[in-house]
């Protein structure tokens, strides 16, 4: 599969890293999701979307309602919506995972950070 260019609104660019959407419909998303080395996502909640994660490539320190669970290649994680979690890259190469996203609402803006790194509160 050909990379996506930055331009593309289904590529963004963030401080931790980057997303591509590979699939999406009216109730659920699919993205690819890369994690630069000892960068984390912010910890946050969605009101209306369900997640399910799949580490693909690197290790993973996933906090869901501040259980910490480590995965690995091949480790999967549910987030149920309305829970606090967050995803970090605790290895020494790029963390990547795939997210499948189920719910009513899937904008980016269905978001409640409660703790970042990068002053998005």
């Amino acid at each position: 599969m050909p990379s996506t260019p930055a331009t593309s609104p289904h590529h963004d660019e963030r401080p931790w890293g980057n997303f591509t959407v590979l699939d999406e419909s009216d109730d659920y998303k699919v993205k690819r999701i890369q994690v630069l080395p000892q960068k984390r996502l912010s910890y946050q909640m969605h009101s209306m979307r369900a997640e399910h994660w799949m580490v693909v490539g690197g290790k993973a320190k996933v906090t869901l309602d501040g259980r910490e669970i480590v995965l690995s290649p091949g480790d999967t994680v549910d987030v149920p919506a309305g829970v606090a979690h967050r995803i970090e890259n605790i290895g020494g190469e790029n963390l990547i995972f795939i997210e499948i996203q189920r719910g009513a609402y899937l904008g980016e803006d269905d978001i409640q950070r409660l703790q970042d790194d990068y002053g998005r509160i």
